[in-house]
């Protein structure tokens, strides 16, 4: 309380106890696969096309992480996370047999190092002092050398958000090497000295194992990288069957793979995996593939097929490429027109020029019950995705828009409440709880995202003491109960037409 010692006139701001629920962000995508260059397994954010070729090039004939990316973006999607694997610092699994080689980087100080895949080999980093007298602590010279020769200079500083930054002006300007901060490392001036960068070659290696899809969490690569990373919404894996299709994977690695996508989706709980089939399969081999080795059931999961036709810049030709990354542009898309609330189904995929196999609908009826959401082509509409199921057989979350839709509902409402923690646990409190929730819900229910009439049967909170004893209260917990209604797709729409006579028009007067 404050003190009032002298007569006069004090003007104070006071809480009105409104604290409104925003919304959190529903369409941030994770893709993880090969890549021309940039830096291998810690995830990196992009959020256009643009500064996904300067970070990691371009379309590579044989793999489809740029395309994922491309159809990403061209589809609606605005954020995105980049994980590249396929360096050769990590050990890799073909059939059983272990191929471990040399590290891909130098360390130098906090740094990693690593030589772009055209830089070529022979190249040294050279940590010198900067000119001048009593030059501050942050500051020092950076000098690459190849064949002997220095080709490159740089003035930089370890301090962050400044322009001399030394990851960022060696991301800008230099077309030898690449920097990144070692994870768990703490930034200081690096010693004066010389280190040679092991040469890195262009594309994806001989061979790769699961774990290196997996990563570690402490390392932050990998799916393990992702964790650290909360607006993430879902997860692709593109080039997991380029992968396949090049022998560096068996289909027991396929799904190891997989399955730890799900995994991870599963753990985070607010995110979905978007995987695909294997390339070149008719619809029973979906469907036996589906049953028989790919038996997953998960709610934060779907499955799309077929694969679609698009042009391939790297050859000049339309290739065939997994649906994933297009696919979380359209949700992407859906989300900003329409709200997370609806399936993001019936909608045209932008750059589909035509699908690896046309399907009708007799083949789609052996695959949307089991979960396999399918791409078709209709005359006159374009190419559409015509499923919105998730891979799970609780028929309560069998829709991936109800999924999505928790999702968003439990994350806005985790991070819009983190004031309770702490407060008085008492009357007033359970009432801002009760207000605040109810007042978000609301507007939910308002935008057509909760089924029901009214907001009564649209959602209901309760947070009293009825679930609050005083037992609850000495261990120090709020209990707040919450039920939606969430709104379903119209999967089967039903017209029943009868033929009738109106008998009383015939009957002569």
């Amino acid at each position: 309380m404050p003190s009032y010692l002298s007569p006069g006139v004090y003007v104070e701001e006071v809480q009105t106890g409104a604290r409104p629920i925003e919304g959190v962000g529903t369409a941030v995508a994770a893709f993880v696969g090969f890549a021309e260059q940039g830096p291998f397994h810690q995830p990196t954010l992009v959020t256009n096309w643009n500064q996904y070729i300067q970070t990691f090039g371009g379309f590579t004939e044989g793999d489809y992480l740029a395309h994922a990316v491309y159809g990403y973006f061209a589809n609606g999607g605005g954020v995105a996370y980049v994980v590249r694997i396929g360096g050769a610092s990590t050990g890799a699994v073909l059939s059983g047999r272990q191929d471990v080689t040399a590290p891909d980087h130098a360390k130098l100080g906090g740094l990693r190092i690593s030589a772009l895949p055209s830089a070529g080999a022979d190249i040294t980093v050279e940590v010198g002092d900067v000119d001048g007298e009593n030059p501050p602590e942050d500051r020092f010279k950076l000098l690459v050398s190849q064949g002997g020769k220095v080709v490159e200079t740089f003035d930089v500083s370890t301090k962050k958000n400044i322009k001399s930054y030394v990851v960022t002006q060696v991301r800008e300007r230099s077309k030898l090497i690449e920097i990144s901060e070692q994870p768990g490392t703490a930034l200081t001036r690096p010693e004066n000295q010389s280190v040679p960068v092991p040469a890195t070659s262009a594309g994806p290696p001989g061979t790769i194992n699961a774990q290196e899809y997996v990563g570690d969490l402490a390392d932050r690569t990998g799916f393990g990288g992702l964790e650290t990373i909360d607006e993430i919404t879902m997860v692709a894996v593109p080039d997991l069957m380029s992968a396949y299709q090049r022998g560096m994977l068996d289909a027991e690695g396929v799904r190891a793979v997989q399955l730890a996508v799900i995994s991870h989706c599963e753990q985070m709980a607010d995110r979905v995996a978007v995987l695909d089939t294997p390339p070149g399969l008719h619809a029973q081999g979906v469907r036996a593939w589906r049953l028989d080795e790919a038996g997953y059931d998960s709610r934060f999961a779907t499955l799309y097929y077929p694969w679609i036709k698009v042009f391939d810049p790297a050859s000049g030709r339309n290739t065939v490429v997994p649906p994933s990354g297009h696919v979380a542009g359209v949700w992407a898309r859906s989300d900003s027109e329409r709200g997370v609330h609806k399936a993001p189904a019936n909608e045209v995929i932008r750059g589909a020029v035509d699908l690896e196999l046309s399907l009708s609908k007799g083949e789609q009826d052996l695959l949307n019950p089991i979960g396999v959401n399918c791409v078709r082509s209709f005359a006159g509409r374009g190419i559409r995705i015509w499923g919105a199921r998730t891979l799970s057989s609780d028929p309560a979350w069998r829709y991936l828009n109800v999924r999505r839709l928790f999702n968003y509902l439990e994350e806005s409402i985790l991070i819009g409440t983190q004031w309770v923690v702490f407060e008085p646990n008492d009357d007033r409190l359970w009432s801002s709880i009760r207000r605040n929730i109810s007042a978000f819900l609301n507007e939910e229910w308002r935008q057509g995202a909760l089924f029901g009439r009214t907001a009564e049967e649209a959602f209901f909170v309760r947070c009293d003491r009825e679930n609050n004893p005083q037992e609850s209260i000495d261990l120090g917990q709020v209990v707040c109960e919450i039920g939606v209604a969430p709104v379903k797709p119209a999967e089967f729409v039903i017209f029943r037409l009868s033929q009738f006579s109106d008998s009383t028009s015939l009957v002569s007067e």
